[in-house]
């Protein structure tokens, strides 16, 4: 676990912030920021052929498996007659396009952009599967020409080992070499520059490019859309888990000053700021994925029990949000922040009696740093017993038969 002490950036942040003594001023100032961060939207295009695969890698990235509620329609024929808009079940304010396959009757090549209404997307993603086509480069050229970004995602490859694999020279890295060199040389051959490729299987995220992919989108994009983004990807990855963990770190003095400042207004009691706190440390279990729906979800696609993946969770507040138990925890973190709270003093002076009186800035800013962690910490443990093998599960399990016996 991080030191949960106050970071002293977030102090000089939050000092060049409040240059008012009136606190209805600096609480609809942090508020301002919140919201805006909040109401970040995020539009992804994802286009490419019929048949290859967009609605699938739609619900991937969403979380969602084909036949969840919400899932975006798959099918082997074109089932998209028009952009269709799915909201991330968990940040709503990132939205992915499901566009029709260029090519088909309604939507022909020349005019596909224009049609597709181009220019509301932050970027694209083309989906091709098996060899290269035509439409694929002329997306990538138009998309291009728009001053769009674009990402190639060459899909279905696991379908590509499979049949593979009945070669008996079959080797999977030069297999999956030749065909990112394919997609390269034929995007080079349209006038592509340094062209994105990345090879993946929808139904194996945590195979293949997708670790690559995210880490690609999150380079490229800046502040606010990128704080979303991440938060809207799949935990399939420690170092996933860990970003979006420091990501959230970083808003963490809006929240606790809104939350202590909301106490000291006279026209809100205490108490009101409970709901807050509540409500942030949902989202923060959502967006780790500790929730029932998302435990639910990820039980279903490993064929695991939700149970078994339940059992993970050993944070208080990661099995339990609710009044008593934050109260509880804001009494341990205001005995854990008695020697920040000078610091905060020199650095914010402003806020006076706010730092250690009622439900103090120290200890709301302690108490959601060390959620963080824990939530993260739980969030790693379900990533690994969700991919845990049953040789591996096996195997555990007699060393945990043995250590007993040792014990006993």
């Amino acid at each position: 676990m991080s030191d949960p002490n106050i970071q002293e950036q977030d102090l000089t942040d939050m000092s060049s912030m409040i240059q008012s003594t009136v606190v209805m001023e600096v609480t609809k100032q942090v508020q301002a920021l919140l919201t805006t961060l909040e109401t970040t939207t995020l539009d992804i295009a994802i286009t490419g052929e019929s048949g290859s695969g967009k609605s699938t890698f739609i619900n991937a990235i969403r979380g969602l498996s084909d036949e969840d509620v919400g899932a975006a329609i798959t099918g082997v024929t074109e089932s998209t007659t028009e952009p269709n808009c799915y909201q991330h079940p968990k940040i709503s304010t990132v939205q992915l396009w499901d566009l029709p396959g260029i090519g088909t009757p309604n939507f022909q090549a020349d005019r596909y952009l224009e049609q597709v209404g181009f220019e509301k997307y932050d970027f694209f993603i083309i989906v091709a599967s098996e060899r290269f086509r035509e439409n694929s480069a002329y997306l990538a050229r138009s998309i291009s020409a728009v001053n769009k970004k674009f990402y190639f995602v060459r899909s279905k490859i696991d379908l590509d080992i499979r049949a593979c694999k009945r070669n008996r020279h079959f080797n999977e890295e030069r297999v999956l070499a030749e065909i990112r060199a394919d997609c390269i040389h034929c995007l080079e051959k349209e006038g592509m520059e340094a062209p994105k490729v990345f090879l993946l299987s929808s139904f194996e995220l945590h195979n293949y490019d997708f670790n690559k992919l995210q880490d690609t989108l999150l380079q490229e994009l800046n502040g606010q859309k990128r704080h979303v983004l991440l938060l809207s990807l799949p935990n399939i990855t420690v170092e996933m888990i860990e970003k979006k963990k420091e990501s959230l770190k970083r808003h963490i003095w809006k929240k606790a000053l809104l939350a202590c400042l909301i106490s000291a207004l006279p026209t809100f009691p205490v108490h009101y700021n409970l709901p807050l706190l509540m409500e942030t440390l949902a989202s923060y279990q959502k967006n780790f994925g500790l929730d029932d729906e998302s435990i639910s979800t990820l039980a279903m696609r490993v064929n695991k029990s939700p149970c078994s993946l339940k059992k993970q969770i050993t944070s208080s507040l990661g099995k339990d949000i609710s009044k008593h138990s934050i109260q509880s925890a804001l009494r341990m973190a205001a005995l854990c922040g008695n020697a920040s709270v000078s610091l905060v003093e020199r650095y914010v002076p402003l806020l006076g009696n706010l730092v250690a009186g009622g439900i103090s800035f120290v200890a709301i800013y302690i108490l959601l740093s060390i959620s963080l962690d824990s939530f993260a910490q739980d969030a790693q443990k379900i990533l690994k017993a969700a991919f845990r093998t049953e040789k591996e599960e096996k195997l555990e399990a007699y060393y945990r038969q043995e250590i007993d016996f040792l014990c006993d």
